[in-house]
């Protein structure tokens, strides 16, 4: 599982979710509005961007709950639960167009930050916050005078919103940026902090504020898909976690909460110690040089 691989899967699956070429089009419908807007994606990907051909499932998680007769959100949440059953954060690693962009401004030559260890471990709890607070907690309880909640994590914080649907609609239709206010800055000012992160950190916004996969981590010691490490081969040579972005450590807890199944500790140890498994049956085994499939 190289990176090519991983990038190819990133990038069909950005153009498939966003495939609605009519909506760029001067002239066209802003937003597809069609029946396969009834069904989420896997990933991040905002309702509101032009292609857009599904729902964003934390932007359907809210309205839901947000709703004003205050009905159980059962298709997301069984959605979102069965995905995080069957591959974890699998989905962030890819699937997640917004995780793609954080790699591919990574990848720009800068020298990068390192976050001191102690701050990083307390700011992945930030995450967990934002799926408790923004994502359930306000859309539930703070109501406005119809007895409707608002979207507060896509409304005031997301910046994949910002970039895939705020940006884009504005771009072209001229009517509405005469409308635009202090909330269109205030998001502009989150997303232009987003990308100047991930130039200098790896996938910043994954690690430390997206819900989604504070939602998916939930699952991921009890997902389908899981990483092994084989301990009579490994030598404790340290290259997997030397090269893991997500500062993980995959020879002490291969299913960490925080691994996104890139695959990159798997590729790069060089006894071939790791390998993925579905249902505890490995999925491709490597041997020397050669690559079977088990």
């Amino acid at each position: 599982m190289g990176k090519r691989l991983r990038k190819a899967v990133q990038t069909l699956n950005l153009i498939v979710s966003n495939a609605y070429v009519k909506g760029f089009l001067p002239g066209g419908p802003s937003v597809y509005g069609g029946p396969l807007k009834r069904f989420c994606v896997p990933g991040m990907n905002c309702y509101s961007c032009p292609g857009a051909l599904g729902a964003c499932p934390i932007g359907s998680l809210q309205t839901a709950l947000g709703a004003r007769d205050r009905r159980f959100p059962s298709y997301v949440l069984g959605y979102l639960a069965a995905v995080g059953m069957l591959a974890g954060r699998f989905i962030c690693g890819w699937l997640c167009v917004f995780g793609l962009i954080q790699e591919l401004l990574y990848m720009i030559p800068t020298p990068k930050l390192k976050v001191p260890e102690t701050a990083d471990r307390l700011l992945r709890f930030l995450k967990y916050l934002v799926l408790a607070v923004l994502v359930v907690g306000l859309p539930l309880f703070a109501r406005d005078g119809y007895g409707v909640g608002d979207p507060y994590f896509c409304k005031y914080l997301c910046p994949v919103g910002t970039l895939e649907g705020g940006i884009p609609l504005v771009l072209l239709n001229g009517v509405l940026r005469p409308a635009l206010g202090w909330l269109f800055r205030w998001k502009m000012l989150v997303l232009l902090l987003c990308v100047l992160a991930s130039v200098f950190i790896y996938r910043p916004f994954c690690r430390y504020i997206c819900p989604l996969g504070a939602f998916y981590s939930l699952f991921q010691k009890v997902s389908l898909v899981k990483m092994r490490v084989d301990e009579g081969l490994c030598t404790d040579c340290g290259a997997c976690s030397k090269v893991c972005g997500m500062r993980v450590d995959p020879r002490k807890d291969p299913n960490s909460a925080e691994c996104i199944r890139c695959g990159e500790c798997k590729d790069v140890c060089p006894v071939h110690a790791l390998s993925f498994e579905i249902m505890g049956k490995e999925i491709v085994k490597k041997r020397g040089k050669e690559t079977e499939t088990v």
